[in-house]
């Protein structure tokens, strides 16, 4: 029977659970030039991803915050479903946590109606039955005030829950809120700048992510 070192396991949603990244990127991109009349520098974007668009835009237009994520929204909810990828073998991976008895929960900077639709578009909505999303809370990844809420709600203790992320803002949060961490490099993350963050454990490929989770399956 499989085991988990941890009782309880919170989830980054982009880039971790579910592969919105092409999909974010091309939302910055359509919302840059519908208000802006300037494209996105895709690699500039992916580095955007793990913070919220209000946080992403006041520190980079600050005149410009409403309409740009009004026009953000606006596309990435009408393409959301046939943009979305699943990542292969994560679903085995939550079916068996929870049958190894391992809690599970979200918690991302997405607002909980587009982290919801986005775990249903993978089909994932029914393995993760917490969802923490931005509105909330008040402060937001990096700092540690998701993470703690979403411990606080499937009550466990930070020494028992672990958070997956694929951003150096995921791991700097779950060091704040003193859990440990996997980072993921199949997201947006650079490999060489979330393994200097000093994650618990680096992973590269899903086999990597359910050895850390998960033994004797």
């Amino acid at each position: 029977m499989a085991v988990s070192r941890w009782r309880c396991v919170i989830w980054d949603l982009d880039g971790t659970l579910a592969n919105t990244i092409p999909l974010i990127i091309a939302s910055y991109d359509h919302a840059l030039y519908t208000v802006l009349g300037i494209h996105a520098d895709p690699v500039q974007a992916q580095g955007w991803i793990g913070q919220t668009l209000w946080d992403t835009f006041t520190e980079r237009y600050p005149d410009h915050v409403d309409a740009l994520v009004e026009a953000y929204v606006d596309f990435n909810l009408s393409q959301l479903e046939r943009q979305v990828l699943r990542y292969e073998g994560m679903a085995e991976l939550l079916t068996d946590l929870d049958s190894a008895g391992v809690r599970t929960g979200v918690a991302t900077s997405k607002r909980r109606h587009s982290a919801e639709r986005t775990l249903a578009a993978v089909d994932l909505g029914h393995a993760v039955p917490l969802v923490v999303g931005m509105e909330d809370t008040t402060a937001h990844k990096p700092d540690p005030a998701p993470l703690l809420l979403a411990v606080e709600r499937l009550n466990v203790s930070r020494s028992d829950a672990v958070y997956v992320g694929d951003a150096v803002v995921d791991v700097r949060a779950a060091q704040a809120a003193g859990l440990d961490s996997i980072a993921v490099t199949w997201g947006a993350g650079i490999r060489s700048e979330l393994a200097a963050a000093g994650p618990t454990v680096l992973v590269d490929t899903m086999t990597e992510l359910r050895a850390a989770l998960l033994t004797g399956c």
